[in-house]
């Protein structure tokens, strides 16, 4: 029997739909094994939770105001933080995705999933097993199957990757360099690189190349 499974699981949950998170809470409170000791609504204050309450398994989600989920599991990852980090969203397209799992994420879930099935997941992250969501699962076989079809897209890093898709939404650099957690300098040298390998002269063009090649979905 492993140490998880001698005693109560410890969670943390963040999300920054407070409906969200009182379902969870409910759902872990109502089922024996479980304990969620806290809750975060972005990954700035996840940080914060996670370092004071060292939870098993922080159940993570992705696009949030104020902090995104990639970046605080980025940071958790760097910190050599103890909790393992489930994510639990509601997308699953490559430019999510694989940012997650490369910061660090040991699970992948959509919030479509069982009770039962979340259930298990949250077990084998406190175990320390990889779990993902079978659509993610494809998704993920798929790339590593597949060529790359246009060399653009590898040539751009994890973060330039992450920034791209944060320009697509319209945001700006300031609010970029707090979701990420970087200075609004290292945004921009992070623009300057993806404008020259996708021969862009602006953001908007930069963002209708990320579509025209796939890098953007």
């Amino acid at each position: 029997m492993t140490e998880t499974a001698a005693r109560a699981i410890s969670l943390v949950v963040v999300d920054d739909h407070p409906v969200v998170r009182d379902g969870l809470r409910g759902m872990f409170a109502a089922a024996p094994g479980f304990e969620v000791l806290g809750e975060a609504s972005n990954g700035v204050d996840a940080l914060t939770a996670v370092e004071r309450l060292d939870p098993d398994v922080v159940l993570m989600d992705l696009r949030m105001p104020g902090g995104g989920g990639v970046a605080a599991i980025a940071e958790l990852t760097r910190r050599g933080a103890r909790s393992k980090v489930l994510v639990l969203t509601t997308y699953d397209t490559d430019s999510d995705t694989l940012p997650a799992i490369e910061a660090g994420a040991t699970g992948y879930l959509l919030k479509d999933a069982p009770r039962e099935e979340l259930f298990a997941a949250v077990r084998a992250a406190a175990d320390g097993r990889s779990v993902l969501s079978p659509a993610v699962a494809s998704r993920l076989m798929t790339r590593v199957r597949t060529p790359a079809a246009d060399p653009i897209e590898t040539a751009l890093s994890a973060r330039e990757r992450e920034v791209l898709v944060l320009v697509a939404r319209g945001t700006t650099n300031r609010e970029i360099a707090a979701e990420l957690f970087i200075s609004e300098a290292t945004v921009k040298t992070h623009l300057t690189h993806v404008f020259a390998k996708l021969g862009a002269k602006d953001r908007a063009a930069a963002v209708a190349v990320g579509y025209d090649r796939g890098i953007l979905g």
